[in-house]
């Protein structure tokens, strides 16, 4: 009878530890996950949208109101005298230039030109930079001067072709046109060989600094 009274103790001791262990821990406690806690991904989507379109309209605003005040400051300088009289001391010289330089080929001239610049420029960001990068040399700056180089005589041959329209026979001839073409992409090709080589000599002696570093 006493055995039978200490196993029914122990049994029902294993049965009470076994229950505690399977409770959880007051002292620690454990937030639900419920799908109010998780922000769904929707809500971020538009979140990071509505910031996107908060800085395009401060932009948006930003820009309006520099076009603004440039615009009213513009107002302001074309109304001073002496910034007009500065503007004509500026054009005056560029006016005697252009009545010196007023002979017919003169088109044909300026078109030969900005196609040589924009010949040798073309060639030095394209071939030159990968003549430079193979001989481990390379130089934002040449870049920065190629591109606004190409830029401008890009722009010039743009209006030199307008100018020759309206002043002269210069695109009503195909002759004229091709022979400055080509007379312009052999000069082009000219400097594009002079600058190439001027690059790669500066490129050599950076690479000596570096070494002597």
């Amino acid at each position: 009878m006493l055995s039978l009274t200490l196993r029914l103790i122990l049994v029902f001791s294993c049965v009470g530890l076994a229950q505690a262990q399977d409770e959880p821990n007051p002292a620690v406690p454990v937030d639900p996950v419920t799908p109010e806690t998780v922000q769904p991904a929707n809500e971020v989507r538009d979140s990071e949208k509505s910031t996107l379109e908060s800085v395009k309209e401060k932009a948006v605003e930003w820009e309006e109101k520099t076009v603004e005040e440039v615009s009213k400051l513009a107002k302001k300088v074309d109304q001073e005298p002496m910034a007009k009289s500065a503007a004509a001391g500026i054009l005056q010289p560029i006016y005697v230039v252009a009545e010196a330089l007023s002979f017919p080929a003169f088109h044909w001239v300026a078109f030969a030109l900005m196609a040589s610049g924009v010949v040798s420029y073309a060639l030095q960001l394209v071939l030159g930079k990968l003549i430079v990068l193979s001989r481990m040399g390379f130089s934002f700056k040449e870049i920065a001067s190629d591109v606004v180089g190409l830029a401008i005589s890009i722009l010039g041959l743009v209006l030199t072709t307008q100018a020759s329209a309206e002043n002269s026979t210069f695109t009503q001839s195909p002759f004229a046109v091709i022979s400055a073409t080509v007379v312009g992409f052999i000069f082009g090709v000219i400097l594009y060989f002079w600058g190439q080589s001027q690059e790669l000599q500066a490129a050599a002696g950076r690479a000596k600094v570096m070494v002597h570093r």
